[in-house]
């Protein structure tokens, strides 16, 4: 039974990206003035915006090189190119992330080998260690989907004794870290989005970091550096790019002066953002965990999470009912996606809509955990009184839907 008064809509968008700095539209319109936008020339090197930028990215992570490109997407299947997998290749993933990522595997030619998540929402350690044994796969493009950081201790460890190449998918986890060190730096390869949604917002964009010296050149060409890589501030030696120019085809995903510029200014801005998504998330959390049927992800004491959105599951709805919770949210302005309905919608995924994937199904757990999970985003401008409203108005819907 509903006992109190059905609150307001929500008065904030809850689908509001980041803001652009006054610096970095000033920076842009500079730019655009000149109107030199590609960031590799002969007469004169116009790419110093993307080439500051790999500096101090890399600079922030504390890895060597940093490269940038059009999209999270394309690190990720450079970052698998740039690795060693060939064609047919085995390539293991969460069972549980977005599209781009199988998208990734695909693009590279090589075989999706899914692995379970657990009800924490993140990679299972037992099913990554046993399906690298049953498959021999040497390479996991792990994501930390939706800002859920997996033991990365063990995860190392697997990949270790396994003799796998770690690549983190880290689009949502932008300055979070496990144990105190930053995620982007676990593994061989980081890759990261600056995609409107994400920690810096410039429309699309993303950025490769590692620590080997042949990846990063090998990237570099095959991201399109036309042999003028002597641009790149933070570049491997001379040596690294004699072996692979001839070699690497260039598949033009660069990144382009304007989004450098609009990322340039919103890098420092992190760990203040971090703050305000983490103060607005943990306020939620709170306000979700003392609902009947609600379950939250639980948090490990190492993780250091940086959470743009939060996620919950709920239980004992049926499929009518849970429909009428996701209406009424909508109706007042809280859009939930859900990520167990059996059609893709939005940035919404699971791994039976990706049909191209050959052995096509979804893990066990993945399939259970995903049933009735829900996401809602958060702003940067959502303040402590929207918290409360956004709390109120789950809880007037859940009870709602809970009387049908």
């Amino acid at each position: 039974m509903v006992s109190r008064d059905e609150p307001a809509p929500l008065e904030v968008d809850l689908g509001a990206p980041p803001a652009i700095p006054e610096v970095a539209r000033t920076r842009v319109m500079e730019l655009l003035t000149d109107g030199c936008l590609h960031r590799y020339a002969e007469a004169r090197n116009i790419g110093e915006e993307v080439s500051a930028l790999e500096r101090e990215f890399a600079a922030f992570l504390g890895r060597k090189y940093a490269i940038g490109v059009n999209s999270c997407g394309s690190t990720m299947f450079l970052s698998l190119m740039a690795s060693g997998v060939v064609p047919g290749a085995k390539v293991l993933m969460n069972g549980f992330t977005l599209a781009p990522v199988p998208g990734a595997i695909a693009h590279a030619g090589a075989v999706h080998v899914l692995v379970d998540i657990t009800d924490d929402l993140v990679i299972d350690l037992g099913d990554l260690d046993a399906k690298a044994r049953a498959t021999g796969a040497k390479h996991l493009l792990l994501s930390h989907m939706r800002g859920h950081i997996a033991d990365m201790d063990a995860v190392v460890d697997i990949c270790r004794r396994r003799g796998i190449t770690l690549v983190e998918d880290c689009a949502h986890t932008l300055g979070a870290s496990w144990a105190g060190r930053p995620t982007g730096t676990f593994g061989a390869i980081g890759c990261f989005s600056f995609q409107s949604y994400k920690h810096i917002n410039t429309g699309e964009g993303g950025m490769l970091v590692t620590d080997d010296a042949d990846i990063a050149a090998r990237a570099i060409l095959y991201s399109g550096s036309y042999m003028l890589y002597g641009q790149h501030e933070a570049r491997p030696p001379t040596e690294a790019f004699e072996r692979w120019k001839l070699i690497t085809p260039n598949f033009s995903l660069r990144m382009s002066s304007l989004v450098a510029a609009l990322a340039r200014a919103q890098l420092p801005l992190i760990e203040e953002r971090a703050q305000r998504w983490n103060d607005s998330h943990d306020r939620i959390a709170a306000g979700l965990s003392h609902m009947v049927g609600v379950r939250l992800p639980r948090r490990p004491q190492a993780e250091g999470y940086v959470q743009s959105s939060i996620q919950f599951a709920v239980s004992g709805l049926g499929n009518r009912a849970f429909a009428t919770f996701l209406d009424g949210c909508r109706t007042k302005g809280v859009f939930i996606k859900w990520f167990g309905a059996k059609e893709p919608a939005g940035y919404t995924s699971q791994s039976h809509s990706w049909a191209y994937i050959a052995n096509l199904h979804t893990p066990a757990n993945t399939a259970r955990a995903l049933e009735r999970l829900c996401d809602i985003r958060i702003p940067l401008s959502l303040e402590p009184v929207h918290c409360g409203q956004l709390v109120a108005i789950v809880e007037w819907e859940l009870a709602r839907a809970r009387t049908l």
